[in-house]
């Protein structure tokens, strides 16, 4: 659940951000054109990517009986932290708007961190992908 949630998180900071930026002009061109905000983008686009493969993978193990926790803690740690990243960087492309209630990232960055503490904290994430690293249970 944390992990879908978070994938929708950074799709949604990806489509606000994506649309801000094509609308929103400086120096007389859209900010979508300066490579920093392409930067931002790219890299949100490569998180749900990455979220959205890593829950079909849990989903998919748990659906055929395998219920060792492992892909669900990596989904849960990677897809909340990348959702985190994304938020923070579309009020970032909002400028001063983005902590601001008229628009929606604000909301999106404060479900972000929800995301990193409920149902395991993505501290506890790691320590049960470290434990299965070193051969742990």
């Amino acid at each position: 659940w944390i992990a879908a949630t978070a994938a929708g998180v950074i799709r949604r900071s990806l489509e606000e951000s994506r649309a801000y930026s094509l609308e929103r002009k400086t120096f007389g061109v859209p900010i979508a054109q300066h490579q920093a905000i392409q930067f931002m983008l790219a890299e949100m686009a490569m998180a749900y990517e990455g979220t959205r493969l890593l829950t079909h993978k849990a989903a998919w193990q748990v659906d055929n009986g395998d219920l060792s926790a492992i892909t669900s803690a990596y989904a849960k740690a990677y897809g909340a932290d990348a959702a985190m990243r994304c938020a923070t960087d579309a009020v970032q492309i909002f400028g001063g708007y983005g902590y601001t209630k008229e628009y929606p990232v604000e909301k999106l960055m404060r479900d972000a961190k929800l995301l990193q503490i409920y149902e395991g904290t993505s501290q506890i994430q790691r320590v049960v992908i470290a434990r299965n690293v070193l051969g742990g249970k």
